[in-house]
């Protein structure tokens, strides 16, 4: 029991510091990032996910660079920059002040050594909720859920400045794909708070989105429907569209609607604290996320060449799906889920150009495999739940890494994925025990009650 704890605890420390070093030598090339072109590509995904501002996000990855393996450890990362007064333009009337929380969380999760390689998970999403709260602070002192254009523009920029003095990537608008018209929601035709508050069931919406259970929001919806239904009522002026013909349905009635959807984001972050209205945005933004596979898959022939009899040619099998995965990996940090949708999507891939042997079991391939990796050693795998990158003057900066030990990439039982459910099934509870006098039961009866069964991981902190 002994060895087995002290050969884990060695192997957790050299897969503490391959992971640090892959990091902070991305972080030393911040600069090259900085200057290049990122052009969104198309990603794969495994379903179509709702429309809005939590959309899939378009990621340009860096390239980590080609290094010998560390003899040394590496010291805790601390931030290269010195926070500076931005010079803003002075054509945005809001009180950046009492954003100071959300913006200080925001230019955290975007720090230029970091920001693209969690700007996927992390980064875009926390910059969105910024942008739904910040919209919803400029609104509030004149009764409006949105900014006009001549205003976001100005907005946007002293936005972006303000994050930039305080550490954050200056690439953030191209990493995320965002715009100052992500502030205005200019197709929507509600854009006042009294409007929309004799249009919209309020309450309802309140309850659903107050407190959004990241467990279950994901597999089980009660905020993103109660926020769709809102901005359908919205988008059409109050007119009761459901179940007729004139639900919008076109592409300008889904860009209505989409807009829309930031109006009730905005609403939203009115009514709740920047806190609450955060942790919402961030889990809503997560049920998105992890739906996708931000890795490309080009053509796989190399693999499909010496894989179609993996059986009886294992060696030369494993040699190129291993060259293949090491190239797809786009040196960014993806969640579990999402590597479970890369490994899903691949392995069909690979199925329906005719192989059929399970060459994951085969050539040893983990989860690990399609995300950040340090030097052909183990990489480092996000929480699907909302996570940060956090910062104090011991462990410098770090954030947590899901799975503490190898789980065997998953080979998919067919050829033919069209959507992967990463949402385990309901059960039935037993009845309670009924009483043999009375007939009745015992206490509260539990027959019918669904109850959700989480997908469960481990985690591990890292330091940097």
């Amino acid at each position: 029991m002994e060895s087995s704890s002290s050969g884990s605890c060695v192997q957790g420390t050299l897969y503490h510091w391959v992971v640090l070093l892959a990091v902070w030598l991305c972080g030393s090339q911040h600069v090259l990032s900085q200057k290049t072109t990122l052009e969104p590509k198309d990603k794969f995904l495994l379903s179509d996910p709702p429309i809005g501002l939590f959309d899939p996000i378009e990621i340009s990855p860096s390239v980590l660079p080609h290094n010998s393996n560390p003899v040394e450890p590496l010291s805790p990362m601390y931030p290269n920059y010195t926070s500076y007064d931005p010079v803003l333009t002075g054509k945005c009337h809001v009180n950046f002040s009492a954003l100071s929380y959300i913006i200080d969380k925001t230019a955290s999760d975007c720090s230029i050594p970091l920001a693209p390689l969690v700007a996927d998970v992390i980064c875009c999403p926390q910059v969105n909720s910024l942008m739904n709260i910040f919209q919803a602070a400029y609104g509030s002192g004149n009764g409006t859920l949105v900014i006009n254009q001549s205003s976001a523009n100005a907005c946007f920029s002293d936005i972006m400045s303000i994050l930039a003095s305080k550490g954050a990537n200056t690439n953030i608008p191209e990493l995320c794909t965002l715009r100052p018209s992500n502030l205005t929601d200019a197709s929507c035709p509600v854009k006042d708070i009294s409007s929309f508050e004799k249009i919209v069931n309020i309450s309802k919406l309140i309850d659903a989105c107050s407190s959004v259970d990241p467990l279950k929001e994901c597999c089980r919806p009660v905020c993103q429907p109660a926020i769709a239904e809102a901005a359908i009522h919205i988008s059409s002026g109050g007119a009761n569209v459901f179940g007729g013909s004139s639900l919008p349905g076109s592409v300008a009635g889904i860009d209505i609607v989409s807009d829309c959807k930031g109006v009730v984001h905005s609403w939203l972050s009115m009514k709740l604290s920047s806190e609450e209205a955060n942790s919402a945005f961030r889990v809503l933004s997560g049920c998105k996320v992890n739906k996708v596979c931000p890795l490309e898959f080009d053509e796989p022939s190399s693999v499909v060449k010496a894989c179609r009899k993996a059986s009886s040619s294992t060696p030369s099998c494993c040699a190129a799906l291993h060259s293949y995965i090491g190239t797809r990996q786009k040196q960014i940090f993806v969640t579990n889920l999402q590597a479970i949708n890369c490994a899903t999507m691949f392995g069909s891939m690979l199925q329906k150009a005719g192989v059929a042997d399970d060459i994951y079991g085969l050539c040893d391939i983990d989860l690990k495999d399609f995300s950040l990796q340090a030097f052909g050693q183990q990489g480092c795998l996000l929480r699907s739940l909302p996570t940060d990158i956090e910062f104090d003057n011991t462990t410098g900066i770090s954030f947590t890494c899901d799975l503490s030990d190898n789980i065997a990439a998953p080979w998919p039982s067919s050829s033919s994925v069209q959507s992967l459910s990463l949402c385990a099934p309901e059960m039935s509870l037993p009845a309670l025990p009924v009483s043999p006098k009375s007939g009745s039961s015992v206490g509260t009866s539990r027959t019918g009650i669904g109850v959700l069964l989480p997908l469960v991981f481990l985690t591990t902190s890292i330091s940097i």
